[in-house]
This record gives C-alpha cells, sequence and structure tokens, in this order.
C-alpha cells in the first residue's frame, strides 16, 4: 500500500485541516487491503526540515490534506503553529478556545478577513488561508459534496505529534 494513502484515526490541522491534519495535523494508521471503510481523510506529508535557521528544537513541514464530503475532524490543537492554506472545497472551521485568523491574498500582501474566536464558525473557501496558533483547539468538517484540498505549513516542536485530539 501506498504510505502516502492512510486512514484518519485522529484529526489534525489541518485542519489537520484541519486538520492536521486544517488541519490539518492528522494522526493516521495504514488502511488494512481487507478493510472495506472508506479513506474519508488523508494526509501527503510534501517536505519537512528539522531545526530550520531561528528555530532551533521545531520542525518546518509541508503536507497535502485531502478532506472527503461528510468527513469530520474531531477536536485537536496543534503543538506549534500552523497554516492552512484551501485550494479546493469549501471547509467548515470552527474554534473552540483560543482564536485563529482567517486570511486572503499572498503572504507577502495578506489581508485579515477575520478574527475567529471561541464558540465561532467560519466557511474557509479556495484562496483563504488559516494562521492557527499553537495551543488553539478546533474542529472542522467537508459539509460539501466535493473533496477539500488543504495545504499545511506546520512549525511544531521536534519530536511532538502534529496533532492532539481534545
Amino acid at each position: 500500500m501506498n504510505p502516502s494513502t492512510k486512514r484518519l484515526l485522529l484529526p489534525v490541522g489541518g485542519l489537520a485541516l484541519v486538520c492536521s491534519g486544517f488541519g490539518a495535523g492528522i494522526a493516521v494508521s495504514a488502511t488494512a487491503a481487507d478493510d472495506p471503510a472508506p479513506v474519508v481523510v488523508t494526509r501527503e506529508p510534501l517536505a519537512e526540515v528539522t531545526a530550520p535557521p531561528g528555530a532551533p528544537h521545531r520542525t518546518l513541514g509541508l503536507s497535502k490534506v485531502v478532506v472527503m464530503p461528510g468527513a469530520r475532524l474531531a477536536s485537536h490543537h496543534h503543538p506549534g503553529d500552523q497554516l492552512g492554506y484551501v485550494a479546493e472545497g469549501t471547509l467548515t472551521y470552527t474554534v473552540e478556545s483560543g482564536r485563529a485568523r482567517l486570511m486572503k491574498g499572498p503572504g507577502d500582501d495578506a489581508t485579515l478577513v477575520r478574527t475567529i474566536r471561541p464558540g465561532e464558525t467560519v466557511r474557509v473557501r479556495p484562496g483563504h488561508w488559516l494562521v492557527e496558533d499553537q495551543d488553539e483547539v478546533h474542529h472542522a468538517r467537508n459539509a460539501g459534496t466535493t473533496p477539500i484540498v488543504i495545504y499545511i505549513a506546520t512549525l511544531l516542536r521536534t519530536g511532538e505529534p502534529a496533532a492532539i485530539p481534545d
């Protein structure tokens, strides 16, 4: 089985995004060949570097997360900061504690769309992106009919999981 095709057991981010996963960091496990359960969230690591300049004891990562229609990312948080760019589909995203920022536009000229506070839910559309602060608790879902594609950049404490369930 291709290691990038994995079944979600715990949410990300991402987001991982959700879930890490926007999440998202997402904790995943390989799908058994005889398991008929559909894969609803996948996380494909694209790039990673440990201890980049200016960030000792951190790991910088880039992942692609796909959230299928009807999939939910349970409550979770990340042990570091995360950016989640929605390329396709619309993510329904809720902050439970802390805060996240919904942005649009290119990174060097981004515009704050709104700050998302506890109890608030937003729809993150293609071209919009989330800034998730360390330990901000959130959950997300795909309420649409098309898969959501999210590109997630993470700066996490080295050795920590991408997402921690709450």
